[in-house]
């Protein structure tokens, strides 16, 4: 097979995946295998990839395949979540822009368009994953509305019903007028915005008195129905008994009294709007107040918004304010800085609605769920500080709202045969139902019953993911739930930690006593160099196809890779793509370099056994660290260990030990050795670059579809030589030094240079050859004294002398060294001044002064050598 001179992505990318696709490697059945399972986080079926995704995805990825090379059944099970409130959203958008209002349609015609934009539009980022080189099982692609995943929501909605743990109640509910639906606690964004505090005034009805009261919202006041005060304030404690005049309206309101008042806020007066304002709804209840409710569900007015009726709430507060002032009702306008609730979707601000909704209950699944996190760790989250947030959300949970005002969705299996708010049953299918309400009242028939129109919460059949994707919800005890269920891990973004990792985690002790997952792994969100959150608003999130494009996949995951630390935001730059890029080219031409030679059955050298020696031992080195941060969730350390060892040791340290003389062979013990060691490279390095690695593998050898690099075997760990590693270390760092001088004195590598050793005990004599190879040094020897007119370097205590036989102009050498030992002696002078300073040493760290020291002891060993370089030289 012939070798490009040039790595080109494009070129390779999709190949090799069409070919990992053909042959079904991505494919998963039970077996005797341990089984490695990963229920991605399914994406809106209206998305597209972006950069959050590419983290995500590129994470999870890397340890399904990793999983494979190890010999686990690996199964990555891919899916779209049906989105109620966005894709309602688009597919309303798509039929107004043809002329058609949902308004005008029946359920059954708006939802054959809903299907027919999801057969079009939906999916179309599981193709996308496909381009970054995501090796999902696409033979379990689900979506969360399937037939059977469908019908396991409302499973488990009937069983949850019966056992008393999902009931219907009129609550005050957060309301996204955009969306017209109702939302729960956990989809309401708080905000921090300016606005302002208007002090209006109220008559006293029966005298020429006014109260002062402070609102944020002087809309609300037309929905007015008391005044309250604290019965400790003694200011106000003659009004007990009156009532007050709601201004523009008229409405004739009692003065109520109770200590919920804040006496320091505002006035110390408070209007009551049960209808508007959950603590006012509390307050309603308590005093038996009347309720009025003043907006439509798009937040316009209603009939009891007078002239008002029609128009946006946001519109009319401009007006009300004017109108107030106008008639003398506006004592005062002051800013105001107040939390703001907005829609998670749709980014509205919400509206406190009293409203007829379905509920669970949330205390029974808490304290399992909690347990499990915090007591038992039978769940770990990676990082470990996500713990407090999630307790903190557990131990102060409320119901959960899981009714939404739509008809894209599972629609909730409640059927009503009377008038009043009791008269329904709850079934799995219509049939059912009618069987429950014939025992209720024999005469029903099946077209007395109406089902209830609201769907249920999106959440509500993504908390059944884990479950319902191997059928253990339909089938509690079928083959394939019992052998993927506890899943292994889990990759997400933090935001939805309540929304549904908690979720998950109720529902799987709920209904399969076991743990959904074992480790939690949460990404950061990714930024750009300005810390901004990338957004479409913002235009700061870069085209994710076209970074594939500009770089390759493997580029592009290297990019995400290096920068992303379990939970801490990662500040994008395409520049690290590039380095991405370059390290596939690097690896690249590595290979070109070590296929290009010549083999010959020839001895092999001793620097080459020597090298491979220890390559081998620093291979296993960093096998044992990169085992480590996998095993604590450190996947950018992981990538950044072996990039290490690629780039640096075995392309930049091994390749130059073993690389033949110019046009000669190469021994075939050493190649036949190099090609295994850069396999094993390709091991490690294909779960984060899978592309440029089976492309390389496949042009090492004829490989049968078995021997694909993604189904071969992760390196094992042998026994780590840690003083093959030690010397070694202590030669690159003399030849180094010898580089550092060619380079200052411009000697070209191809002059061999003489090198002398002083106090050169517990060095590896066996290093001598690497020296002398990769060096380029015609002779090594011990010495007992120092040389005159010799350059000099040390190495720990080593010092080294180079001849210069007038290879330099020995006058501007001496001026150098003059000078740089000058500088040295200031910068020990300065060092010893804060270490003899008492107070620096007795209260700084002491790490700190350890640092100090150091930097002190250096100096002395450098201008040592200095002084003989200077000495050796005059």
């Amino acid at each position: 097979m012939e070798i490009p001179s040039k790595y080109e992505p494009k070129k390779v990318e999709e190949r090799w995946y069409n070919y990992w696709m053909e042959h079904d490697y991505f494919s998963s059945i039970p077996d005797k295998r341990e089984p490695y399972t990963i229920v991605i986080p399914p994406p809106n079926v209206t998305g597209v990839l972006h950069m959050g995704h590419m983290l995500n995805n590129t994470i999870q990825d890397v340890l399904i395949r990793r999983a494979r090379l190890l010999g686990k059944n690996a199964c990555w099970v891919p899916g779209t979540d049906h989105a109620s409130i966005a894709t309602e959203a688009k597919v309303v958008a798509k039929l107004k822009e043809q002329g058609i209002d949902k308004a005008n349609l029946s359920r059954e015609d708006f939802l054959k368009h809903a299907w027919d934009w999801t057969h079009e539009y939906g999916g179309v980022i599981l193709q996308q994953l496909k381009k970054l080189g995501c090796s999902c099982d696409w033979n379990r692609t689900k979506f969360t509305m399937d037939d059977d995943m469908s019908a396991s929501v409302i499973k488990v909605f009937v069983d949850l019903y019966k056992k008393g743990l999902i009931y219907r109640g009129y609550r005050m509910v957060n309301w996204d007028p955009e969306a017209k639906t109702t939302l729960s606690d956990e989809e309401v964004i708080y905000e921090e915005r300016q606005g302002n505090l208007y002090y209006l005034a109220y008559n006293i009805e029966g005298s020429d008195e006014k109260v002062t009261i402070a609102t944020t919202r002087p809309e609300t006041i037309l929905g007015d129905t008391a005044i309250c005060i604290n019965p400790n304030d003694e200011r106000y404690r003659h009004l007990r008994g009156k009532k007050a005049i709601v201004p523009i309206c008229g409405r004739v309101i009692p003065i109520i009294e109770d200590e919920y008042v804040d006496m320091e806020f505002g006035t110390g007066c408070l209007k009551v709007t049960p209808a508007h304002d959950e603590n006012d709804k509390n307050l309603g209840e308590k005093h038996n107040l009347e309720v009025i409710d003043i907006f439509n569900e798009d937040a316009t007015l209603n009939s009891f918004g007078l002239h008002y009726q029609g128009k946006d709430r946001f519109v009319v507060r401009k007006e009300i304010s004017k109108e107030l002032e106008e008639k003398g009702f506006l004592v005062k306008t002051e800013q105001h800085i107040n939390k703001v609730g907005t829609s998670e979707r749709t980014k509205a601000v919400i509206e406190p609605r009293l409203s007829d909704q379905w509920f669970l209950k949330m205390e029974t699944f808490a304290k399992p769920a909690l347990d499990a996190v915090l007591k038992t760790e039978d769940i770990k989250f990676y990082p470990k500080k996500f713990e407090n947030i999630y307790s903190h959300w557990m131990e102060g949970i409320r119901d959960w709202n899981i009714s939404r005002q739509l008809w894209w969705g599972q629609q909730i299996p409640a059927y009503y045969y009377g008038d009043g708010k009791e008269d329904f049953v709850v079934a799995e299918t219509p049939e059912q139902a009618l069987e429950l309400a014939k025992s209720k009242n024999p005469s029903i028939q099946q077209s007395d019953l109406r089902q209830d129109s609201d769907v249920l919460d999106t959440w509500f059949s993504s908390w059944l993911w884990p479950i319902s994707v191997f059928g253990g919800i339909l089938d509690p005890d079928n083959e394939e739930v019992n052998y993927y269920y506890p899943t292994s891990d889990l990759v997400t973004a933090p935001d939805i930690i309540f929304f549904w990792v908690a979720r998950m985690i109720m529902c799987g002790y709920e209904y399969r006593g076991k743990r959904p997952f074992e480790n939690v792994y949460f990404t950061g969100l990714v930024r750009d160099k300005q810390r901004r959150k990338m957004s479409k608003q913002l235009g700061n999130s870069p085209d994710a196809l076209k970074l594939i494009e500009d770089f390759g996949a493997d580029g592009v995951r290297v990019g995400l890779l290096l920068s992303s630390s379990a939970g801490n935001d990662i500040m994008f730059d395409e520049a690290l793509c590039q380095q991405g890029s370059n390290f596939a080219n690097k690896i690249w031409n590595a290979f070109r370099l070590v296929k290009g030679w010549e083999v010959a059955d020839i001895p092999q050298p001793e620097a080459a056994k020597i090298g491979i020696d220890w390559y081998r031992a620093k291979l296993s080195q960093t096998l044992v660290e990169i085992e480590d941060h996998f095993s604590k969730y450190r996947i950018s350390d992981a990538l950044m260990a072996i990039y290490k060892l690629v780039w640096d040791d075995f392309c930049s340290w091994l390749l130059e030990i073993v690389k033949p003389a110019y046009q000669q062979p190469i021994d075939s013990a050493t190649f036949g050795s190099v090609i295994q060691l850069f396999e094993e490279n390709l091991k490690l390095l294909h779960p984060f670059m899978p592309f440029l690695t089976e492309e390389v593998w496949q042009h090492m050898a004829e490989r049968t579809p078995e021997e694909a690099l993604i189904v071969a075997q992760w390196p094992k760990s042998q026994k780590v030589d840690s003083k093959l590693i030690a010397d070694f270390d202590f030669a690159a760092e003399v030849i180094s030094s010898i580089r550092t001088i060619r380079k200052e004195k411009n000697i070209p590598q191809k002059d061999a240079l003489e090198l002398f050793m002083l106090n050169a005990e517990g060095v590896g004599k066996n290093m001598d050859t690497i020296i002398r190879k990769v060096a380029n040094v015609s002779k090594l020897e011990a010495i007992d004294t120092g040389m005159d007119g010799a350059l000099s370097f040390r190495v720990k205590s080593n010092e080294y002398f180079i001849p210069i036989s007038g290879a330099v102009d020995l006058d501007e050498e001496i001026k150098k060294i003059k000078e740089e030992l000058q500088y040295t002696k200031g910068f020990l002078k300065s060092v010893q001044g804060k270490l003899s300073n008492e107070r620096f040493v007795n209260n700084a760290p002491e790490q700190v002064v350890a640092i100090e020291r150091k930097k002190a002891a250096d100096a002395e060993a450098k201008i040592e050598t200095l002084e003989k370089s200077l000495a050796s030289l005059q």
